[in-house]
């Protein structure tokens, strides 16, 4: 996969690409990231990638003419499966989202900042819009990451155990059961016994029963939709 990211904060991309899972999935080639300095499209002798906004009010603008020559310059050297911008007013990521964005060969990420981006550029050129939650931030960079970081860590080879992202909260619609690692015994506090017991039947049937109950507590809304699809 080919990720390429297109932000006028630049600098706010690189100690979280450069780390972790992202971070070793860019080493090993399992994906190519590429971060675009949107001030570098700009026509503007001040490299200004933003104005007021017609009609008035608070805050600036991000301009077209960057981002339209931006993407149209990587358009033009190949086919992207998806143009997405990170925005507050849209569909909130979820799991299933990830996933088939997994699937995808390239895509573009557009990193909106101050007030927004004009709205001929998602007309044009947005294909996919992306929330990461009901509040606002300063710019697209950080949910940018989160979108990132969800979608490579599925990429075949990312995880050193190919199975530990299938078992994932939201895979299968429930959040997880509680885990346990080494020692058994910690400041007196132990571990249930199922998970010593080596029985894996009945560990699989611990973990569903905790993860049925987890989500039921938790997040009754994924709760219900879970049993009306059984």
């Amino acid at each position: 996969m080919r990720i390429d990211i297109i932000s006028g904060v630049p600098e706010l991309l690189s100690g979280p690409l450069d780390h972790s899972i992202v971070g070793r999935a860019r080493k090993a080639n399992k994906v190519d990231i590429f971060v675009h300095d949107l001030r570098e499209y700009s026509t503007d002798k001040h490299h200004k990638i933003d104005d007021y906004p017609f009609g008035g009010g608070a805050g600036m603008v991000v301009s077209p003419q960057p981002v339209f020559e931006c993407i149209e310059k990587l358009s033009a050297e190949r086919s992207y499966d998806a143009v997405i911008f990170p925005t507050p007013d849209a569909i909130v990521l979820d799991q299933k989202m990830v996933n088939n964005i997994s699937l995808f060969e390239n895509i573009i990420i557009l990193c909106g900042h101050y007030k927004g981006i004009d709205q001929r550029i998602r007309d044009e050129l947005v294909t996919m819009e992306i929330s990461i939650g009901d509040y606002v931030l300063s710019g697209g960079e950080l949910p940018a990451m989160v979108i990132v970081d969800s979608v490579v860590r599925l990429l075949p080879g990312v995880l050193g155990d190919a199975e530990s992202a299938l078992d994932d909260s939201f895979q299968d619609g429930l959040l997880a059961a509680p885990v346990y690692t080494r020692p058994a015994e910690f400041r007196e506090l132990g571990i249930p016994e199922v998970l010593k017991s080596g029985d894996h039947k009945q560990i699989r049937l611990w973990r569903e029963e905790k993860a049925l109950k987890l989500t039921k507590e938790r997040r009754p809304d994924l709760y219900r939709n879970f049993i009306h699809k059984k």
